[in-house]
């Protein structure tokens, strides 16, 4: 689980706390939990770095997904995923629009894997993460790990 962001902490990042407590609750285990800063090399160099721990199944990237000068997320990881699932970001896209309206055009939520890995990216927001990991990263996360082993 990682929280992109220039200004959280550990104390700050409610995002990064509902993920883990969601994952916890639906009884996963939370390997890793970082805050890394919304630079593109911080975010590459530590998607590569997580890509070679064989304890992860999926890596949970919040913080990052709009479209200011400093959300660069998505570029590095939509370019560096070998797969992507585009339907979850049309889904989540038209999830969200139910919730905020047309706002939701600007989540560049993305999903994919990498190095055998799931990896999701979404909004920051307590509101987004929690519409991302209950109505569909959760219900799909055991599949989808089950999909990539084979």
């Amino acid at each position: 689980m990682i929280t992109v962001s220039d200004t959280r902490s550990h104390e700050t990042d409610r995002s990064g706390q509902v993920i883990q407590e969601l994952l916890l609750e639906a009884g996963h285990g939370v390997v890793v939990y970082q805050i890394i800063k919304d630079e593109p090399t911080q975010i590459q160099d530590y998607l590569k770095a997580l890509g070679e721990h064989s304890d992860l199944d999926a890596l949970i990237f919040n913080g990052g997904t709009g479209i200011a000068p400093r959300d660069t997320t998505y570029e590095v990881l939509e370019r560096l995923l070998e797969k992507t699932l585009p339907g979850f970001g049309e889904v989540f896209r038209f999830l969200s629009y139910q919730e905020i309206g047309s706002r939701a055009i600007a989540s560049r939520a993305v999903a994919g894997v990498y190095q055998g890995k799931l990896v999701f990216s979404i909004p920051g927001s307590t509101g987004a993460v929690k519409l991302a990991m209950q109505q569909l990263i959760l219900p799909e996360l055991i599949h989808l790990i089950t999909q990539l082993r084979g």
